[in-house]
């Protein structure tokens, strides 16, 4: 259950995008909240990899490549080249391009839960206290005059319980791939062209990453490949498989970026806030 004022939680592994994850509570944080001002992605704009969780993946994979990183094969949307440099956050404005899928850990962001040791059907809700978004001033404060969780908050808490169980279901499928033994180390490379679109000089990898074996998929026997089918998963795998085209389209956005040209220059009034429960 989530518990913001008892026990030791923590937080484990790795988190993109989290500075300083604290536990919510009414005596750090009364009178603090969110303020999303003009830059509301500002956080996001030096991060080129954005976790995905397994319902994600199909809807993702139309817009970014979906690869799989590290010894836990996280799947992660590729939203850069080069740590620094996030191809969808404007940095003139510090913007989200519009009509671009946005995963569900950044619209979690601030927030994030940490588990507690001794009871993992227990979490507490944490919020990054050095977030840009963190506000004295806030648009969206965190406790009521009365010193209750504002509706804000309240959403903010079921959207990272969801999450949470929407990422114990991806471990289980990567638990299961992994005992298939489907992955294998793939690269993506770039051929530099001339004007007339001729091959110029060597191919450069430009990123080595796991993904599924189309091979490794083709050996599977016909009941596996059923029950991959009768869970979902098969359609997961042929969406990682598809997104692998949008590698071009990274590529080319670099381009872009590199020769100074905004990649969008239509205003995204979206806002990172979970949505409402």
């Amino acid at each position: 259950m989530a518990d913001a004022n008892q026990g030791k939680p923590e937080v484990k592994g790795t988190l993109p995008l989290y500075k300083k994850p604290e536990p919510l509570n009414l005596q750090s944080h009364k009178g603090m909240g969110l303020k999303y001002g003009d830059r509301p992605f500002d956080f996001l704009n030096e991060t080129h990899f954005v976790p995905l969780t397994a319902g994600e993946i199909a809807t993702a994979s139309a817009h970014y490549p979906v690869i799989f990183l590290g010894d836990a094969r996280l799947p992660v949307a590729v939203m850069g080249l080069q740590q620094g440099m996030n191809l969808f956050v404007d940095p003139a404005t510090g913007l989200y391009e519009p009509m671009r899928y946005m995963p569900g850990y950044v619209r979690r962001y601030p927030f994030v839960s940490a588990m507690h040791t001794e009871e993992s059907d227990r979490f507490t809700v944490c919020v990054d206290s050095a977030s840009h978004l963190m506000s004295k001033n806030p648009d969206e404060p965190f406790f009521d005059d009365n010193d209750e969780p504002t509706e804000f908050t309240k959403n903010a808490i079921e959207f990272v319980r969801m999450y949470e169980g929407e990422a114990a279901a991806t471990n289980i499928m990567l638990k299961r791939f992994k005992e298939l033994d489907l992955f294998e180390e793939q690269t993506t490379q770039f051929q530099p062209r001339d004007a007339q679109g001729q091959p110029t000089g060597q191919a450069q990898t430009i990123a080595t990453y796991w993904g599924i074996s189309g091979e490794k998929m083709r050996a599977l026997p016909a009941e596996t490949l059923a029950e991959l089918r009768d869970n979902m998963y098969l359609a997961i795998i042929y969406a990682h498989m598809i997104s692998l085209a949008q590698w071009d389209f990274i590529l080319t956005r670099a381009q872009i970026r590199a020769n100074g040209v905004a990649s969008a220059n239509v205003p995204n009034t979206m806002s990172p806030p979970p949505p409402e429960a």
